[in-house]
């Protein structure tokens, strides 16, 4: 079975203050290095956090 290519690049992103996963996005490894640290809206904390890039 063929694998996709898109599938090596998802990473998860875990809130920084409650430890929940509650995004996944795609990233280019070669291009970006270092981990992802994004700002973004968790449902359960109710507020804006930074969320980075989890292990898989």
């Amino acid at each position: 079975m063929a694998k996709s290519k898109f599938s090596e690049h998802i990473v998860k992103l875990r809130c920084a203050e409650c430890k929940r996963i509650n995004y996944y996005t795609r990233r280019n490894r070669k291009s970006t290095e270092e981990k992802l640290d994004i700002k973004k809206h968790c449902k359960w904390c109710r507020a804006h956090t930074p969320h980075k890039e989890a292990k898989k």
